[in-house]
């Protein structure tokens, strides 16, 4: 049984209403009169049943995000810990994968998310500088983000470089990544589609948008993906294995099995694991003592 503060169950069943959640701060901030893409800092408070806890993930996000957090505080049934974190341009999208970002890593840390906000002046905004800094510049910032951890700012710093230049397939299929790791794959995927559209012979994408695809259960699609992958890219090890891994949750086990052993001779070492598990005469066998009685 998982003993744990905030419960696997709880972070998939409250995840759609924190995305919502996002979606109320964001409409108080417009009502308020503030304008899209204008610079906030944002404060916020995570709580937890030990006081170690918080201040793991405070010290993660001081190191990492270069937020200003304050030391864990006793409350009457949990401890908590308050910051501050960095200005980034607010609208819908980058303050949903804001919060989502903090939602996951407090869960990661075994911290729950318990709420954010900010204030802001309608008559005393700045912005982001768009006219100056070009695409690379943000693509290089969202870059340091994702090797930071911080994935809420690297989906909006790809954001900004889109924003610069939409034509750079290479920001939209970076985004489509991190977005992915952020369990939001339906809006991965429309920016997987975005950058394959930009660059139709763009190998990687269609290798992650092919595994987006097997993720939501889609396994045919994923399998013509991985297909096109390999028809560009003959040595793409891992579009074989993974096509592999397509066939198999298709009940094609030769299929899966050739599909592992062609990855293993381009050097997918890791496929041995798979060819041992459902390909050798001996797993085969296993599993038919597991179908009859002998």
């Amino acid at each position: 049984m998982e003993n744990r503060f905030f419960t696997r169950t709880e972070f998939n069943s409250k995840f759609g209403k924190e995305m919502a959640s996002a979606g109320s701060v964001y409409e108080a901030r417009k009502k308020s009169g503030m304008t899209d893409y204008s610079l906030a800092t944002y404060d916020f408070i995570f709580i937890s049943d030990t006081k170690e806890k918080l201040s793991a993930l405070g010290n993660f996000l001081t190191a990492n995000y270069g937020f200003k957090v304050n030391e864990p505080v006793k409350k009457d049934e949990y401890w908590e810990i308050a910051g501050d974190a960095t200005e980034f341009p607010v609208d819908e999208n980058n303050l949903m994968y804001w919060g989502l970002d903090l939602y996951c890593k407090g869960y990661e840390f075994d911290c729950k998310l318990d709420g954010y906000g900010a204030m802001g002046d309608p008559q005393n905004q700045a912005f982001p500088d768009l006219e100056t800094k070009d695409d690379d510049f943000y693509f290089d910032l969202a870059m340091k983000a994702f090797n930071n951890r911080n994935l809420g700012m690297a989906v909006i710093h790809f954001s900004t470089a889109i924003k610069i230049n939409p034509d750079d397939p290479n920001s939209w299929y970076s985004r489509a990544a991190v977005k992915d790791q952020l369990h939001t794959w339906k809006s991965a995927r429309r920016d997987y589609d975005k950058a394959i559209e930009l660059a139709p012979d763009f190998t990687d994408a269609i290798v992650n948008r092919a595994a987006n695809k097997d993720e939501a259960g889609e396994y045919a699609e994923a399998i013509a993906d991985y297909t096109h992958a390999i028809e560009l890219q003959p040595d793409n090890e891992m579009a074989y294995f993974n096509r592999g891994n397509s066939k198999l949750n298709l009940k094609d086990n030769k299929g899966a099995c050739e599909d592992w052993h062609k990855a293993k001779e381009l050097g997918a070492t890791y496929a041995q694991q798979r060819i041992d598990e459902h390909c050798n005469s001996k797993s085969i066998l296993q599993k038919a003592k597991g179908l009859f009685k002998w």
